[in-house]
C-alpha cells in the first residue's frame, strides 16, 4: 500500500543515520522499513486517539528493539544519536497525521534502547 500523506511519502527517514558510516545502511534500510510501515499501519487504521496511536507507534518500538541486535552485530548500536534520529522520526508521524499532543516518550516508551 502506497503512503497517500504526502508530507511523509517525501520525508527522509533515519537521515542523520544515513549520513553517519557508524550506522551501516543495510541495517539502518530495516529501520526505515519500520517506519514506512509503521505509516501504512496508521493509513490504514486510522486511530481514533492517542491511545490507538500509541499501541501502533508501540509496536513499531518494539520492533526497533529487535533491531538493536542487527546493529550489533554489524559494528553499532542504537545508542545516543540514534536514539535522537529514531524519536524524531517518530514524532514527525504523530504530527504529520493529526496528532500534534503526542508525547514523544510514550510514542516510544517500550524501548529498550
Amino acid at each position: 500500500m502506497p503512503i497517500s500523506n504526502e508530507q511523509v511519502s517525501t520525508h527522509p527517514f533515519l537521515r542523520g543515520l544515513y549520513d553517519d558510516t557508524y550506522y551501516p545502511d543495510h541495517v539502518v534500510d530495516r529501520g526505515r522499513a519500520i517506519l514506512l510501515a509503521l505509516c501504512e499501519r496508521i493509513e490504514r487504521e486510522r486511530p481514533a486517539g492517542l491511545a490507538a496511536l500509541y499501541a501502533l507507534t508501540h509496536a513499531a518500538t518494539e520492533e526497533f528493539n529487535d533491531l538493536e541486535a542487527a546493529f550489533v552485530a554489524a559494528g553499532s548500536e542504537i545508542e545516543t544519536v540514534a536514539r535522537e534520529e529514531i524519536a524524531g522520526d517518530f514524532d514527525f508521524l504523530a504530527r504529520a497525521y493529526g496528532f500534534p499532543d503526542a508525547d514523544v516518550e510514550e510514542l516510544i516508551a517500550t524501548r529498550d534502547w
